[in-house]
């Protein structure tokens, strides 16, 4: 039997889903070793002799927000490429660009043998892994939205953050079993290694599916397009990244930052930390799909508003939970599950609204940056902002007030209204119709 067109389209369409978030899972595995090999990673990299476990606990995470940092470098300049060149180009440099610089860093030489080099050159590679993120989000999110079916875009979109859940649940899981079946010296002298090196063969292979990934029709189509003013697209920006700090900040608060905060905080042993960080991806992870076919039905403003409300009012009982000895590890573990699945709400329409919010020849720069941003200032900084406050003020209650007050910016993103004319968002916010079914259209 011959394919008929709509078949053919629905297979695109998910050769792109899967082409698009492979990406983003190679992307967040490595950002969640790196976090939660955070203490050990500053014990080889940042403690030459007389240093205190805080001070290289600080510069470790000093150099995760350095590597944040360059994400908006990456989106601009790959963002650029992507709206003049095409989607699959850009996708093809990137997760080249990502994939050898995560595997050198599992070759690298420590402190107590290369010396003062050994940090510089880790910090070079994270350098190198903050560019090519940068270019991802906006290649990977354009090509899934672009190429969903009418009317699920949220869906499809929702797939770039379900693979960053399970990207970091891959990060946990990996850095879970090497705990477990390793002792605490071998761990730090050589296993730490092994999950940065196997980003080689996961590399080798989504790199495969993208050589094989067609152009969006979109792209095609509107390419060429005449470009909006450059202010106009500057205010799209700001509004998309006030709209995902809270999902940026509490994400990283619950998702990645938590191991190491319990450990240095609360005194939970790693495999505790390790656990309790699974929990709370799973919950992540359970939610970001349904919650981006919700948004297809409700609108994504409701959704992402209903995440940030519930970060906002639970962020502080939630951590005085975790700090309570006499609460249970069942209970305390529903805790950060249920965390995680807040987040989740934030998480999963959230692609799609960036998309939406830019016309086809500026998205993926736009969307790029916007999320880039975000993450820079309020993911990136967000171990190193938290670990200092905590040293400087003796306050425990620090990564809740953090995570709530970022929600807080970003109900009032939601919360803004589109201003429309004659049935028609104002350019280039040209989507997000917040009735109900009815998200802007991505052209």
């Amino acid at each position: 039997m011959t394919p008929t067109v709509q078949d053919r389209g629905t297979v695109r369409s998910r050769k792109a889903l899967v082409a698009g978030s492979v990406g983003n899972f190679i992307e967040w595995y490595e950002f969640g070793v790196y976090g939660y090999f955070a203490t050990i990673i500053a014990a080889r990299f940042f403690t030459p002799e007389g240093g205190g476990e805080v001070e290289a606990l600080v510069k470790t995470y000093a150099s995760f927000a350095l590597a944040f940092f360059f994400r908006p470098v990456g989106a601009a300049l790959f963002g650029r490429l992507g709206d003049r060149i095409g989607r699959r180009p850009v996708l093809i440099l990137v997760i080249s660009l990502m994939t050898g610089a995560t595997t050198l860093i599992g070759a690298l030489p420590t402190y107590d043998t290369a010396g003062a080099l050994a940090p510089w050159l880790l910090t070079f590679l994270r350098v190198l892994q903050g560019l090519s993120a940068g270019g991802e989000f906006g290649g990977a999110v354009s090509v899934m939205t672009e190429f969903a079916p009418p009317g699920r875009r949220g869906l499809y979109g929702s797939w770039q953050s379900f693979t960053v859940a399970l990207g970091l649940l891959g990060g946990a899981g990996a850095a879970a079993l090497l705990a477990t079946v390793l002792t605490e010296e071998q761990l730090g002298d050589w296993g730490w290694r092994l999950p940065f090196l196997l980003t080689l063969p996961l590399g080798l292979g989504a790199l495969w599916l993208r050589l094989r990934l067609d152009e969006t029709p979109a792209f095609r189509r509107e390419g060429e397009a005449e470009r909006p003013p450059g202010r106009e697209v500057a205010g799209a920006i700001a509004l998309g990244a006030g709209r995902i700090m809270g999902w940026a900040a509490a994400g990283y608060t619950f998702l990645v930052v938590l191991p190491s905060y319990l450990q240095s905080t609360l005194d939970a042993t790693f495999q505790q930390a390790l656990i309790a960080t699974v929990l709370a991806n799973l919950g992540f992870a359970v939610t970001i799909v349904p919650a981006g076919l919700l948004s297809d039905r409700l609108g994504r403003r409701t959704v992402m508003l209903t995440g940030a409300l519930l970060v906002v009012v639970l962020a502080v009982p939630l951590l005085n939970l975790l700090q309570n000895p006499g609460v249970s590890l069942t209970v305390k573990g529903a805790a950060v599950c249920g965390a995680g699945a807040v987040v989740g709400l934030m998480a999963g329409p959230g692609p799609a609204m960036l998309a939406e919010l830019f016309p086809t020849n500026v998205r993926c720069m736009g969307l790029g940056l916007a999320y880039a941003l975000s993450n820079a200032v309020f993911s990136g900084c967000a171990g190193l902002i938290i670990t200092e406050t905590i040293e400087r003020t003796g306050s425990v209650d620090i990564p809740a007030y953090y995570a709530a007050a970022t929600c807080a910016v970003s109900v009032l993103a939601l919360a803004r209204a589109p201003r429309t004319r004659a049935g028609k968002p104002k350019a280039p916010v040209e989507a997000l119709v917040e009735a109900p079914g009815r998200e802007g259209e991505v052209r």
